[in-house]
């Protein structure tokens, strides 16, 4: 379970919108089960429908998290046209398995979804969110 307060929610509907029609993307960094910070990340693709990070910036968060003694808790990114599903090529790039996949679904603007998934050995399982 991945607990996400309200603040970090519109966070990252709010940046999903504002890359739009572009996927966006980020980390998410906490302490214990709890999201407390959030990291908006520069997508190198600037594509619909895939993302790919900035090395450095990804260098400067690990850095960042360390010196506030938080853990990387996850990565998010948008789909701007489909579910919030992850797409073979989420699957193939899911480095980390101990860390939660979110995925804001934009395909409705009206009324973003966003889901949680932890991706093991090519495995998808579905992780519940806690609205804290």
């Amino acid at each position: 379970m991945i607990e996400l307060t309200k603040d970090i929610v519109e966070q990252m509907i709010g940046h999903s919108k504002s890359e739009c029609p572009n996927e966006a993307c980020g980390i998410l960094g906490g302490k214990g089960s709890k999201v407390l910070t959030i990291f908006k990340m520069t997508n190198t693709d600037k594509s619909p429908s895939s993302f790919f990070m900035d090395p450095k910036e990804q260098l400067k968060v690990m850095k960042e998290l360390r010196k506030e003694d938080m853990e990387m808790f996850g990565i998010y990114h948008s789909h701007v046209a489909s579910k919030a599903y992850p797409s073979q090529r989420d699957i193939a790039l899911a480095f980390y398995p101990d860390i939660s996949y979110l995925i804001v679904s934009l395909s409705d603007m009206d009324n973003p979804i966003i889901c949680s998934y932890k991706i093991r050995d090519n495995k998808i399982e579905e992780e519940k969110i806690s609205y804290v």
